[in-house]
């Protein structure tokens, strides 16, 4: 029973998050069509002892109403705390899928770089204020960078890919790697701490993804026209996206630093999507446009 304690806890609280307010029966029906079951109901001494991890690991109360014998998550509960809802859903779509295996053949996934190896290292040394050295390849170099001394600051995931941002301490500037572009890697006994200055939380504030640059921060103004307007809505560009509905198209506005990987990604949307400013923006993309169209003339 005490097996995957983990996946019991994210599967207790999935389960009631999806039916909003559930019972006792609801749940041991639930509970017997899951993996953790051999088609028994939960025991209620189980069941008060999840409640009770559950409120310690992730600070999200189950309540009970006695009006109509019902459980719900509480209005106090951490849902929308960013590692903890991460956690949450990665691990109940883990859940879902483990529950899954007769229609696997069904169900497609996407390919993504792994980041398993180091993850769990990286984690500890941020736990324990260690420094990390690695060798690292990117996809610039036919060579690794070798003995790379790094202080890790925090880990980001975007588009699927984990990144570490920390301290290089050969180049005394504050980097980020993908974490699967290590190619060797181990957790040094040396000690370090991160400035009291450096907010993590701040560093990507103004910039799109995980790439950083000094630049200025930029009054962006798009027009996008009415079928790409409902994806930006679903999945927004940046935190300070926001949108002016108009006839038969949107404008939608950021505060965000212009890099490369931000023009690349507005190219992506060919058509469906204008620059209307800044003008070096509006530049660059027509550049990469005509240099495009050259390909092709050629």
């Amino acid at each position: 029973m005490a097996r995957n304690l983990l996946g019991r806890y994210i599967w207790l609280v999935d389960t009631i998050k999806r039916y909003g307010s559930i019972t006792r029966k609801q749940i041991d029906e639930a509970w017997k069509r899951s993996i953790y079951s051999e088609g028994d109901p939960l025991p209620r001494r189980t069941f008060y002892n999840y409640r009770m991890a559950i409120e310690e690991l992730f600070n999200i109360t189950i309540v009970y109403n006695p009006t109509d014998n019902s459980y719900s998550l509480g209005d106090d509960n951490a849902m929308e705390a960013g590692i903890t809802d991460w956690l949450l859903n990665s691990a109940a779509m883990t859940n879902m899928l483990s529950d899954s295996r007769d229609v696997a053949d069904k169900i497609i996934l996407e390919e993504v770089p792994s980041a398993r190896e180091y993850l769990p290292p990286i984690v500890n040394a941020l736990r324990d204020g260690r420094v990390v050295v690695m060798d690292y390849q990117p996809y610039t170099r036919q060579t690794p960078h070798r003995g790379i001394v790094l202080h890790p600051y925090f880990l980001k995931i975007f588009r699927q890919r984990w990144y570490v941002t920390g301290l290089n301490v050969g180049d005394n500037k504050i980097k980020t790697y993908a974490l699967d572009r290590i190619v060797k890697m181990r957790v040094g006994e040396d000690r370090y701490a991160i400035p009291d200055y450096f907010d993590a939380s701040a560093y990507f504030r103004d910039s799109y993804g995980i790439v950083f640059n000094q630049g200025e921060v930029k009054d962006v103004l798009l027009r996008v026209d009415s079928r790409q307007a409902k994806y930006l809505r679903a999945l927004p560009l940046h935190h300070s996206q926001r949108e002016t509905l108009s006839d038969g198209y949107s404008l939608f506005s950021y505060r965000i630093k212009i890099s490369y990987d931000f023009v690349q990604e507005l190219l992506s949307y060919g058509s469906a999507v204008t620059v209307v400013r800044p003008p070096e923006l509006r530049a660059m993309v027509v550049t990469s446009l005509k240099a495009a169209l050259d390909n092709y003339e050629k």
